[in-house]
């Protein structure tokens, strides 16, 4: 088994990401009791699935810092496990998907300084210490939710979700559990039907299988480009609207310093938030001149007001407009 280890900068609580992924219904994600965080995910380049376990000793108790995270993992490919030496193309690639998925690719040090001339921001960060954005697997399976998601009920696709993994994608034994990967594109894209899934979203699934593997939901490339670049190319995806290429973005390439323009629901909890009269709330613009004091983490302070204002650790709408 092959392992890494992680220094957050900034304070950071794998606890705390257990438990916004206990409360997000697409990770259907209910196994935590004995303080393990376990994923199964396919690799960026879609040609592999990873199993790994990720532990975090208690934090220090100045709260100043965050202790290391380590995490163990297994490599499969067609079945079959691999142990990637440290330091190899194979072995890196795995690292910064780990640390991407907790957003720790981030540097955090300055996060708090937020709230040092943000009463409300500075709430959020009591109300959840140590909490960053814990992502899709990879844009590809944030991008397949909103398809999957499309006008049905959250509870419903993550219901589909979990069953197409189960069904389609690879089983790996993680920490003495077993898991099972979202499908791979390989996969994906030889989708023919599957319950709970109309004509058009298996052929959507399928298109956008081929553009993973095409090379256009590179999480990398997406978080390199001009917000605007990435969003314009994301829509041109089939089923993909403004909601879903934020969401990809944001929540699958990990974009740490996006606005959402099109979550009225984040609109209505900064509303409540910072007690906007009701001009300021139905103005997006306005609203977007607010958040500027969250630069440069304007998608990590968009999370915790969405977590507070939804009463549970977020649980994003996947209806496409």
């Amino acid at each position: 088994m092959a392992a890494a280890t992680f220094t957050p900068d900034g304070p950071f609580s794998l606890a705390a990401a257990v438990r916004f992924l206990e409360g997000f219904t697409p990770a259907s994600y209910d196994d935590a009791r004995d303080g393990v965080l376990r994923l199964a995910f396919p690799t960026d380049d879609g040609e592999a699935v990873v199993g790994c376990a990720l532990r975090q000793k208690e934090r220090p108790a100045d709260g100043a810092a965050s202790s290391v995270v380590r995490a163990e993992y297994t490599v499969l490919i067609d079945g079959k496990e691999t142990r990637p030496a440290a330091g190899t193309p194979a072995a890196t690639a795995v690292r910064a998907q780990i640390a991407r998925i907790l957003s720790l690719d981030v540097d955090g040090t300055g996060f708090g300084a937020l709230g040092d001339h943000d009463p409300v921001v500075a709430g959020l960060q009591a109300e959840f210490p140590g909490l960053r954005p814990v992502l899709f697997y990879s844009p590809y399976e944030a991008a397949a939710w909103t398809i999957i998601g499309n006008r049905i009920r959250r509870t419903q696709a993550a219901r589909v979700k979990a069953r197409l993994a189960e069904e389609r994608g690879q089983a790996v034994d993680v920490a003495g559990r077993r898991l099972h990967a979202f499908p791979v594109p390989s996969v994906l894209r030889r989708l023919d039907q599957f319950p709970g899934l109309t004509g058009i979203k298996v052929e959507r699934l399928r298109a956008l299988a081929e553009a993973a593997l095409d090379g256009r939901l590179d999480a990398a490339q997406l978080r390199s480009q001009p917000a605007e670049l990435a969003l314009s190319g994301l829509q041109e995806l089939p089923g993909v609207g403004p909601f879903s290429a934020q969401l990809t973005l944001v929540r699958g390439a990990g974009h740490p310093d996006l606005f959402p323009g099109h979550e009225p629901r984040l609109y209505e909890a900064m509303a409540a938030a910072y007690g906007l009269d009701a001009v300021t709330a139905a103005d997006p613009e306005r609203l977007a001149a607010v958040a500027d004091g969250w630069r440069p983490y304007r998608s990590w302070v968009a999370l915790l007001l969405r977590a507070r204002y939804d009463g549970s650790l977020l649980n994003l709408a996947a209806d496409q407009k």
